[in-house]
């Protein structure tokens, strides 16, 4: 195999895409006062206090979360791996505090993993809404003009509920935001330079890292990678596709698996079965757009057994019990902080989920609407909408993805590798998954190599499938 070290690359100069906030960051000292963790001492638990609002630096703070275990082997130690976790939602500090199996044993001796909770999440002013006004959230399968009106009031009813619960962090939840908490980070954790390694929508922070802050990266992995380019139709129409070949995966193991539950049968057939049944409200706590969520989850390790065990079982399955909370997290407020995903009328709403059940038959439900529906009529500005990114002067990104990825497609992984050119290097898993560096040894292997030697896997890299458990 052909490798590049990145420290003999000759890289282009670039310009360093660093606003006003980011100049703010770099004249002020952070520290973080480490103590035990509660769940286990022998991780480390902190808080970093950061500017809510990157703009006016010395105005309100809020406490960023953050968990760290050292190295193993303080003799080899590289440096500081620090993790970007996904979501939006994902809670970086319980990554490092319960998650360790996330890395392997040879990153734990090399580095000292760091993660943390993005604004928003978990232990950093975390996003609370109304846990009854989250239970009237409308299906983001609108049928009327008057769904799609309804859906708007809604939303900016709930966007004034959230900011009530949550306080002016709320209008401060954008990637771009995150970069400048990541850079600061990285200045109290003493790193002259940044290693990372981000996971799904961590994928765009380091992207937007990378972009503010080329020449302060070591090393970038973006793993389950997302494309930040695309406007409501592409976005949508990429994401139904993704989700479709995935359900075709699925439908495929179980034709050739005798231990599938539904092996012999039909299995299209039968998800439309489900589908018109849960459309009819016949499935206990389930509406076809639930029970197509519940398909895609089943996607990602993937567990296709235990999800073929589900669907023969329907409608036994009880519905789960609702939260006595008064108040719930809801992360979705991140994401449309960072995409501007505008669409004009319920024509056009129409039009698009027209469009999706061609490309996607038995996935005509996407996760990815609720994505398009929880944003529609938001009463605040987009603050990080969609651009090409553009990176110029950092050290060579390897990207990572799953062939049939069923959340971040492969197809957005293939765009931002054009996208970025030179820049990057991707890396394939001909696998099924969200995912790679857990499901492939192969992949596993090219990825701590390039973050403890800093080896490139040569370009067009492909780790061979592994077929899941039956």
């Amino acid at each position: 195999m052909i490798v590049r070290s990145l420290t003999t690359l000759a890289l282009a100069a670039g310009l360093v895409l660093a606003a006003g906030p980011a100049t703010a960051a770099t004249s002020q000292e952070y520290a973080i006062d480490w103590k035990p963790c509660v769940e286990d001492k022998n991780a480390e638990c902190g808080t970093l206090e950061l500017p809510v609002n990157w703009k006016k630096p010395n105005g309100e703070k809020f406490s960023l979360a953050v968990a760290r275990r050292s190295a193993t082997d303080p003799q080899q130690r590289v440096g500081t791996l620090v993790f970007g976790p996904g979501g939006p939602g994902d809670s970086g500090v319980e990554r490092v505090v319960t998650g360790m199996s996330r890395f392997s044993t040879e990153l734990q001796k090399r580095f000292d993993i760091v993660s943390f909770d993005p604004r928003g999440v978990g232990g950093s002013s975390p996003v609370r809404c109304s846990t009854s006004l989250l239970g009237q959230q409308p299906s983001p399968v609108i049928r009327s003009k008057a769904d799609f009106r309804a859906t708007i009031s809604f939303n900016r009813k709930l966007a004034a509920d959230c900011r009530e619960h949550t306080g002016p962090v709320y209008e401060h939840l954008d990637t771009l935001s995150t970069v400048h908490d990541l850079d600061a980070l990285r200045k109290a954790l003493g790193e002259a330079k940044l290693t990372f390694h981000g996971s799904s929508y961590g994928t765009l922070l380091g992207q937007q890292y990378a972009e503010q802050y080329p020449r302060r990266v070591r090393a970038l992995v973006l793993e389950s990678v997302v494309d930040h380019s695309l406007g409501t139709s592409a976005f949508m129409q990429a994401q139904a596709v993704t989700e479709q070949e995935a359900f075709e995966q699925f439908v495929a193991w179980c034709g050739r698996t005798a231990s599938c539950a539904l092996h012999g049968q039909d299995v299209k057939a039968l998800w439309e079965r489900l589908l018109a049944r849960a459309d009819a409200g016949e499935l206990p706590g389930l509406n076809a757009f639930t029970l197509t969520v519940r398909a895609q989850k089943a996607f990602y390790d993937p567990d296709w057994a235990e999800f073929a065990e589900f669907l023969a079982q329907l409608p036994t399955v009880a519905a789960s019990k609702q939260s006595q909370q008064t108040t719930s997290a809801y992360p979705m407020a991140a994401f449309c902080d960072d995409w501007s995903l505008p669409v004009r009328n319920y024509a056009a709403y129409e039009e698009l989920q027209r469009r999706i059940t061609e490309l996607a038959p038995q996935m005509r439900y996407p996760r990815s609407l609720l994505a398009i529906s929880t944003c529609l009529g938001s009463p605040q500005k987009v603050s990080n909408p969609q651009h090409v990114p553009q990176i110029h002067g950092a050290p060579t990104i390897l990207l990572t993805n799953a062939r049939y990825d069923p959340a971040s497609g492969y197809n957005w992984a293939t765009n931002v590798a054009r996208q970025l050119g030179k820049q990057a290097v991707l890396l394939t898993y001909d696998g099924w998954g969200h995912g790679t560096y857990n499901s492939s040894p192969c992949a596993q292997q090219a990825i701590d190599d390039y973050l403890i030697n800093l080896v490139v896997p040569a370009p067009d890299t492909h780790c061979p499938a592994l077929e899941p458990a039956g």
